[in-house]
């Protein structure tokens, strides 16, 4: 019996076996990597939740800042009385992650400002790739989740007959899931860069792709 087709095949199979198990654990790095670096991220998206629960007066019954599960945090709280509290609470990470971000980026377009060149020192260019990172890291989880535009939808959907101001929520609810569906193409991520090309062009600072 000829050995050799067999011995072939088996040696394709194993070389196919390593390449798979290689990219998926890539994959697997890749992932908890993503995760552990926007970690800011998520810890106030849902302190913005958090926030808002305070301000309207809903009862938290727990918190998860962040973890490596899904999802990475969340915040559950008692159903809101009214359908107004339970919209400041699910747009509430639009608002605080942007307002955050934002004033991230601002304090890096001074510094960069300042400093003329953040090159110039290995101190330098680790506080401004420092800043930069946490920016991002807060700009990418503005958007609430699925979860969120679903909860305002449901109840949108029960009370719109006998409160029909709820509709003016609708669009909020229509643009929270076009971001969570177009994430595949980093809408979440460009956002955020959005944010700080936005703020250095306000600080005055050239950039040299524009």
């Amino acid at each position: 019996m000829n050995t050799e087709p067999v011995v072939e095949g088996l040696l394709i199979l194993g070389a196919l076996a390593v390449f798979v198990a290689a990219i998926v654990g890539i994959t697997t790095v890749s992932w908890y990597v993503v995760r552990l670096g926007t970690a800011p991220g998520v810890a106030v998206h849902e302190c913005a939740h958090m926030l808002a629960c305070s301000v309207v007066g809903v009862p938290v019954l727990e918190v998860k800042y962040f973890g490596f599960g899904t999802p990475a945090g969340y915040v559950r709280h008692v159903e809101p009385e009214r359908y107004r509290e339970l919209f400041v609470i699910g747009v509430a990470p639009f608002v605080v992650n942007t307002a955050v971000a934002v004033t991230i980026f601002f304090w890096l377009a001074i510094f960069v400002d300042a400093t003329g060149d953040v090159w110039a020192s290995s101190e330098t260019l680790v506080a401004a790739l420092g800043m930069g990172w946490l920016g991002l890291s807060v700009g990418v989880h503005a958007f609430p989740s699925t979860g969120d535009a679903t909860a305002l939808w449901d109840r949108a959907r029960a009370e719109w007959r006998r409160s029909p101001i709820v509709l003016l929520g609708v669009p909020v609810i229509a643009v929270i899931y076009l971001a969570n569906a177009l994430a595949w193409a980093w809408a979440d991520v460009f956002y955020a860069l959005g944010l700080g090309i936005a703020v250095f062009l306000f600080v005055g600072i050239q950039l040299p792709f524009l």
